[in-house]
Formats: structure tokens, sequence, C-alpha cells
């Protein structure tokens, strides 16, 4: 493990491997104090790597593997590895429970990735890190709003965040016969609680008011 003058050993995790070549090559090139060890596309490989433990992993909260997050957590903690978790989504359910169980730092794919050295160096001292608009939706009050499930709350952000239908289930991997039917009941849920998403747009801007999304 690093001492506190040598560089922070990072390990990557995530499943898209365009984003995980994108992402090594900018920290290699953004910070000097930052040593990438390994970019990895799944769970078992970073366990099995040369490099592994590692000072702080940089973890896809939406790998496809079946395997809790609050295990990864529990497995890095154990090992003495910090976490930082990156998702596609900013629901505050969602990053309330990965907080809860030990991640140290929680990011959105679509923030500055300055914000991703920021998160690694925080955590790197045992500090917790969200971005200032995260923390908004987290605290923004969302009275009145229906409750949503884990899995309309991922249709919701996706789809809101303007992906098709079919990109929507691709991603989630479920039907598209499946993802339409969340959308049509997320719907109902809202126009049952007085707010009417019946258009795309409707729905993104409910999206951004309840924190599912970020503006």
């Amino acid at each position: 493990m690093s001492s506190p003058e040598s560089p922070i050993r990072l390990a990557i995790v995530d499943d898209h491997k365009m984003l995980l070549g994108a992402l090594t090559e900018w920290i290699r090139g953004a910070a000097d104090d930052i040593t990438m060890v390994a970019a990895v596309a799944t769970w078992p490989e970073l366990l099995t790597h040369g490099e592994f433990p590692v000072d702080v992993v940089l973890l896809d909260l939406d790998l496809k593997d079946n395997i809790p997050v609050s295990l990864k957590l529990s497995t890095l903690k154990t090992t003495g590895v910090k976490t930082v978790l990156m998702s596609t989504y900013s629901d505050p359910a969602v990053v309330r429970e990965a907080l809860a169980s030990g991640a140290l730092g929680y990011l959105v794919k679509t923030e500055d990735p300055s914000m991703i050295v920021e998160a690694i160096r925080s955590a790197m001292i045992g500090e917790s890190f969200i971005s200032h608009e995260l923390d908004i939706a987290l605290n923004a009050n969302k009275s009145g709003s229906p409750k949503l499930s884990a899995q309309e709350r991922r249709v919701m952000a996706l789809y809101a965040a303007g992906e098709p239908v079919k990109s929507v289930a691709y991603e989630l991997g479920i039907s598209e016969e499946t993802a339409k039917s969340y959308l049509k009941r997320i719907r109902e849920k809202y126009r049952a609680s007085g707010f009417d998403v019946g258009t795309k747009v409707a729905l993104r801007k409910r999206a951004i008011l309840d924190g599912i999304i970020l503006d």
C-alpha cells in the first residue's frame, strides 16, 4: 500500500470498454499523484489482478454480474481498499444505500472528469465525496412524488436522460416490451400522485426535480 509521499494506486472496474479506456487515459494525463495499476471489466478480474489490493478502486455500480454492491464494498473494506462508485443513475435512494454500505465517493458518469480525481484523493484520506449537484439532489424535498421500485427508477433515469426504449432495455438486460411496461407503470404512478408525465419532456423534468437524473 502507498505511503503518504507515494502515488495513489488506482484500479478501475467498468464493463464499458470504451469508457474504461478513456478514463484510464484521462487519469494518467490529469494527475501525477495517481498511478493507474489496473483497468478491468469484471469484479473477478479485479480480485485476481497481480496489483490487488490497491489503494482506491473506482467501481462501476452497474456491472451486470448479480453480485450485490454491498458484498463488493465489504470485500474491498476487508482488504483495506477505499471505494468510489460510478453510476449512470443519480437516484438519491441508490446513493444513500451505497454510502451507507461503505462507499467513500459516488459519481454520476455524466459529471466532469476532474470530479473523479477529487473523489479519488478524498477517498485516499478517508473522506467521503459527492458532487455539489448530487448533494442537492440528495437533500431535495421530494414530498408528493410516488414511490418507485429500484428497477422503475433505473428505467426512468435512462429514458429521461434521452435513451430510446430499445437502449434502455439493452442496458438493463430486459425485453423492449418489459421496458415499455415499466414506463407505463411509472407514468400511472405519477398520474396517481397528481403529476402528468405523459411526454418524454415532462418525464425528464420530473426526473430532474426528483433527483433521479442530474440536469
